[in-house]
């Protein structure tokens, strides 16, 4: 299938709209459920730091940010509330960053605030077009964490 440049930049900007609607929802979705003096990339940190926590290196490689900026990230999390240092279970060298009790309230808002986001998209798009959207898009986002676009 031959795509015209000027397609292809129209699916481009298309999606990248989408892409920063959606961050913006979720963010708003937050802060209206009481989770203020967040950013987006707060949220991308979020997602790492969910399942079992991480080093402030493995935070630093997942946003693609040096260990300094993820180190202040982590400073502001822990300042807020969100997150604290634990020893590291496996390296006594390393400190483990996890959520606190509010830290996963607050990733609970963000996963019911793009549960909205989606429902207005199947609004728009009717449940069949929705599936098929959820089911084409894996096949051509590379996997990898998902980060914002610094």
């Amino acid at each position: 299938m031959l795509v015209q440049n000027s397609e292809a930049m129209a699916l481009s900007a298309a999606l990248l709209a989408v892409a920063g609607d959606l961050t913006r929802r979720i963010h708003e979705g937050v802060a209206a459920r009481g989770f203020e003096g967040l950013r987006p990339a707060h949220g991308f940190a979020f997602t790492r730091l969910a399942p079992d926590g991480a080093t402030v290196t493995d935070l630093a490689a997942h946003l693609g940010v040096t260990k300094q900026a993820a180190s202040q990230l982590v400073d502001e999390l822990v300042r807020k509330g969100y997150a604290e240092r634990r020893p590291h279970p496996g390296d006594a060298r390393a400190r483990l960053v996890v959520l606190t009790e509010e830290g996963w309230a607050c990733t609970r808002a963000a996963e019911e605030a793009a549960a909205e986001a989606v429902r207005a998209w199947g609004e728009v798009l009717g449940e069949p077009e929705l599936r098929a959207l959820r089911a084409s898009l894996p096949r051509i986002v590379p996997g990898g964490p998902i980060r914002p676009a610094w």
